[in-house]
């Protein structure tokens, strides 16, 4: 059983893979050690240039209102980058409507010219800055990089009530209130579903509620079909902060 398993498993992937080539160009390993090398040495420089003044070399940022890239699916990240990357404030579709992520496994569907925006203050204008020129492949290559990286977590807790209600909230949801269990979609242990649904386990908190307030204020609008906007719009704002502790210290 587990042998017809893992048969149907590969049949899928060469299928998806296949049905990819003439979408783009998919990442695609080196041919001899030379390549590889003189490919990480410029991944490196880009990085260095690029990211790491801060997110850190390893994607593990010191700042707690940047986010950890490090351990983040490359899907989600690669889907980030492409929201970022604009042309006069407007984000720029893709040449298919169905377009490979790194993996080339899993699709994001995204009509011509309606790519989720992601042109929040702050993020936007720093990010856009980063992202104008990077080609597709730096961002899957980018986006493949950090997701290799290991996430550093605080898994100490600060306020052991607020936490036990967050996670009540985390785990069961609130169906009075129209609010979803988050683990249906991030997972009981925050790990996350690629692409649409991001790894959150060990995210600072600072940072994950600025993100529930963004969405929750419709400052941030790249989520599939309104989905985090309508949620948090349900959040109270102790619950958000509750919400975020208790993120940080999954793992």
């Amino acid at each position: 059983m587990k042998r017809f398993h893992l048969l149907v498993a590969v049949s899928i992937g060469l299928m998806l893979n296949a049905a990819t080539v003439s979408a783009a160009d998919p990442v695609s390993p080196a041919r001899n050690q030379s390549a590889a090398t003189d490919n990480t040495a410029k991944l490196k420089q880009l990085i260095k240039k690029q990211c790491s003044g801060c997110h850190g070399e390893d994607g593990n940022s010191l700042k707690p209102t940047i986010p950890k890239l490090s351990g983040q699916h490359a899907d989600y990240l690669y889907k980030q980058l492409r929201n970022f990357k604009a042309a006069d404030g407007k984000p720029m579709g893709p040449n298919n409507p169905m377009y490979p992520t790194p993996s080339d496994l899993v699709y994001v569907a995204a009509p011509e010219g309606k790519l989720p925006e992601r042109t929040n203050p702050i993020y936007f204008l720093a990010m856009n800055g980063m992202v104008k020129d990077l080609t597709d492949a730096d961002m899957k290559e980018l986006a493949l990089y950090f997701s290799q990286q290991k996430r550093k977590t605080d898994s100490a807790i600060k306020n052991t009530e607020a936490i036990e209600a967050a996670q009540r909230l985390y785990r069961g949801g609130d169906a009075a209130r129209g609010i979803p269990t988050c683990a249906g979609c991030h997972g009981p242990d925050g790990a996350g579903l690629p692409a649409q649904f991001p790894r959150l386990s060990g995210q600072y908190a600072e940072y994950t509620a600025t993100q529930l307030k963004n969405f929750r204020a419709g400052d941030r609008t790249n989520d599939p079909n309104s989905m985090m906007r309508d949620i948090a719009y349900r959040l109270k704002e102790d619950e958000i902060k509750a919400l975020s502790e208790y993120i940080a210290t999954l793992h």
